[in-house]
């Protein structure tokens, strides 16, 4: 599986020739990003929040897009194939299955009521997309874990990134949620608290490809 990172929580992976984008938001977008983001084969959404949803761009894509009930009405314009949680489906050879998760409250964005997370299994490897999620007790293993992480209540910080981690069996940590706002950590802040908990990461830069 390979993996590229794209600003905030917008990820896109590639395997058995399918490339599925997660997340593409409004967060330090670039028209450069079109050139990958336009080549895909399906793309999942989170919540309608701008910095995992950009409507304006996805309004010029001609692939399937996945998403909520509350994602379709806040983007009529977008044809959106509604899933919920506790949904699998496949796109070509990827087995995606619809995860819970619970957005913290965040009043000047706008509270999320409806927000999913994916785990995304190419038969070999297993990763789970957390969305803004707060933590929770899961009922699925995954090899690595895509965590957006935040120092305030709209998702996870680094302690529930960790327990979430554990609690799920994986074995890599992709650190997500850190390009944008005034509520992230500082880098350094989570490299040490990683590197304390003993915990396989990547902090991945902006456009930075790597396989897994």
């Amino acid at each position: 599986m390979k993996i590229t990172k794209f600003p905030q929580s917008c990820i896109l992976i590639e395997s058995n020739g399918i490339k599925i984008l997660v997340d593409p938001g409004t967060t330090k977008y670039e028209k450069k990003f079109l050139e990958n983001w336009k080549r895909v084969d399906a793309v999942l959404i989170t919540h309608r929040h701008g910095d995992h949803l950009h409507k304006q761009v996805l309004e010029e894509f001609d692939v399937p897009i996945y998403s909520t009930h509350e994602v379709a009405n806040f983007a009529p314009n977008l044809k959106i194939n509604i899933i919920k949680e506790n949904d699998i489906f496949s796109i070509k050879d990827i087995k995606i299955e619809v995860v819970k998760a619970v957005h913290g409250f965040v009043g000047i964005a706008g509270q999320i009521f409806e927000n999913v997370g994916f785990v995304i299994d190419d038969g070999k490897t297993r990763l789970y997309v957390t969305s803004d999620t707060i933590c929770y007790n899961h009922n699925f293993k995954a090899n690595i874990i895509f965590a957006d992480i935040t120092s305030f209540d709209a998702s996870m910080n680094l302690w529930g990134a960790v327990e979430t981690m554990k609690e799920v069996g994986a074995e890599l940590m992709i650190v997500a949620h850190q390009d944008g706002g005034k509520t992230m950590y500082k880098k350094e802040e989570i490299e040490n608290y990683l590197k304390e908990q003993n915990v396989n990461y990547i902090f991945p830069e902006i456009m930075q490809s790597f396989e897994i």
